[in-house]
């Protein structure tokens, strides 16, 4: 996948047709300047936008391959564009996270992209980890990078949210006590 090469035809588009979108996922930590390989893009997509967004995708060639309330997947046949994943953004907290999302300068500061804050990824990896715990290990790894980079800057207020949300106030507790001071 050319990400630059995706990136520059999406952000055009969505801003054009003013599509309520962030990044997440590896590449969004990559815009944080946490490193983390990723093959694939990954947006939080307001879901009355989702309309739109099929539009554009298709017409850029990809197709859907799987769609729910809350996710839908985008596969091109060519390579160069590979796959864009979409998280549905409908509930209070994810249309939040939007409302929070920063723009970030990526590839060398040549360009700039909506991307969910350092607090919201923790939030959607602490969600993952919920929904399938078999991403633990991945999914607590990108969360201590996140922490151990941004640690003293975050809101931790927002974090202990997220975690209380899913039940994993003793994981909170212990990851602030390692990561929450100011450097």
């Amino acid at each position: 996948m050319d990400f630059k090469t995706v990136i520059e035809n999406l952000l055009s588009t969505f801003e054009a047709e003013g599509i309520r979108y962030a990044l997440i996922g590896g590449f969004a930590m990559g815009a944080w300047g946490v490193a983390r390989s990723t093959v694939d893009m990954d947006f939080l997509i307001h879901k009355s936008d989702l309309p739109a967004v099929h539009k554009i995708l298709t017409g850029m060639g990809y197709e859907c391959r799987y769609q729910t309330e809350n996710v839908s997947q985008f596969v091109s046949p060519l390579k160069i564009f590979g796959e864009i994943d979409l998280l549905h953004a409908f509930r209070e907290i994810s249309v939040g996270m939007l409302h929070r999302a920063e723009n970030r300068r990526i590839f060398n500061e040549t360009m700039t992209i909506k991307v969910l804050k350092v607090e919201d990824l923790i939030g959607l990896k602490v969600q993952a980890i919920a929904n399938d715990p078999s991403r633990k290990h991945m999914d607590m790894a990108d969360i201590e990078s996140l922490m151990e980079t941004y640690g003293g800057l975050i809101d931790w207020s927002i974090i202990e949210e997220y975690f209380a949300l899913f039940k994993f106030n003793d994981l909170f507790e212990k990851l602030k006590s390692n990561y929450g001071k100011i450097k």
